[in-house]
């Protein structure tokens, strides 16, 4: 098939989570034979804000770990939707996008006979529903959403006729247990401190646990306003500042647990969605305790796959059985690890698609130009 997938950005994950399964996504499809066109606004805020601070030699470095992995900039004023989706046969276009690119592409799709899919990886649908819902999907085939909260969501205000469930997933080139290397600490999150949206959260279940155990630990993350930093330093924990997303599975290796704190609106309103952060903790065999979230899509088994934590004494007593406790640690990062490798790797997501585009009608030839197998990594 050719794709031509219209998203936020590509080459840079500073603050935008979305670019980790993106890249895992388009590598898979290559690897089978697709030809795959990402296309990206010029001068997009997260890249700016990438090479602004860390400098275009970032972008040379994340060719190192994604070989072969590029995109196309465009200016909403001069795209020329003809020629780019020339001969395509399924385009994605992701809901952190333009209004009146999502429109165009729309009323171009109602004269040209490819596929066209809607991608919603976000809250926004639940917290920003009015900006949401201005969104022109008319001439759109269907929504891929990211959670089944989500996917009926947008069925049943009607703004589409029909929808998917399409997790995120790890990308299993990169998400991978890496040889142990001498550790430098205990704990390590990686994550944005963010609109306010978990500040309590983070106190509970991270920084004063960290706090009152005495853990030697290190904090990954953009956009922490000075009182965070500030709470962070009364806590002993180092802060990182940001980390690029290729280089987690090396920070993972260097510790011995990390903790999931999901933001408000995924624990009160979206359930069932975790974010892809648990996907990549578990692929990688470090260990992971999580603030509380119902995995009411049944994606993994809490308590077996990693610990849930109720609050944060709970938080603390599960630390120290993780420290502590080698065998038990050891049987559970094995079982997150398996869950990973059988059900939510890229592979996997793409698998799900190439079924979504045989329901969508795209020739079977073209869904599977070869039988060449996909990258994996042992359990």
């Amino acid at each position: 098939m050719k794709l031509v997938l219209f998203y936020h950005s590509l080459l840079s994950d500073w603050n935008h989570g979305n670019a980790h399964f993106l890249r895992g996504i388009v590598q898979e499809l290559k690897s089978r034979g697709h030809d795959v066109q990402v296309y990206e606004p010029k001068d997009g805020w997260s890249l700016s804000n990438l090479i602004s601070q860390y400098g275009e030699e970032k972008i040379e470095e994340l060719h190192q770990y994604y070989p072969g992995l590029d995109t196309n900039f465009y200016e909403l004023d001069t795209l020329n939707l003809d020629e780019v989706l020339a001969g395509a046969d399924l385009v994605l276009v992701h809901e952190w996008n333009d209004h009146d690119l999502v429109r165009l592409v729309g009323e171009h799709r109602s004269k040209n006979n490819y596929r066209l899919l809607f991608h919603d990886t976000h809250h926004r649908a639940v917290t920003e529903r009015e900006s949401m819902a201005a969104y022109d999907l008319s001439h759109y085939d269907g929504v891929l959403a990211f959670g089944n909260v989500i996917k009926e969501l947008y069925l049943n205000e009607g703004w589409t006729k029909k929808a998917w469930t399409w997790h995120e997933a790890a990308d299993t080139r990169i998400f991978y247990p890496r040889t142990a290397t001498e550790k430098e600490g205990d704990l390590v999150w990686i994550g944005n401190w963010g609109d306010e949206e978990r500040t309590a959260e983070l106190h509970e279940f991270l920084l004063n646990p960290v706090k009152e155990l005495g853990l030697k630990a290190k904090v990954y993350g953009v956009r922490y306003p000075d009182h965070a930093i500030k709470s962070l330093a009364e806590a002993g924990i180092e802060y990182g500042e940001w980390l690029p997303n290729y280089k987690a599975p090396e920070v993972f290796a260097k510790y011995k647990v990390t903790v999931h704190v999901p933001r408000r609106p995924y624990v009160e309103a979206l359930p069932g969605i975790p974010t892809i952060r648990p996907f990549e903790a578990l692929a990688c065999s470090i260990p992971l305790i999580t603030a509380p979230w119902e995995d009411a899509e049944h994606l993994f088994t809490p308590g077996q796959d990693f610990l849930v934590a109720k609050n944060g004494e709970e938080m603390k007593k599960h630390l120290q059985t993780v420290l502590q406790d080698q065998r038990f640690t050891q049987d559970m990062v094995a079982d997150g690890l398996r869950t990973i490798n059988r059900r939510h790797s890229c592979s996997h997501r793409v698998n799900e698609l190439e079924e979504i585009c045989e329901e969508l009608g795209i020739a079977p030839e073209k869904i599977y130009p070869s039988s060449k197998s996909p990258v994996t990594h042992a359990e």
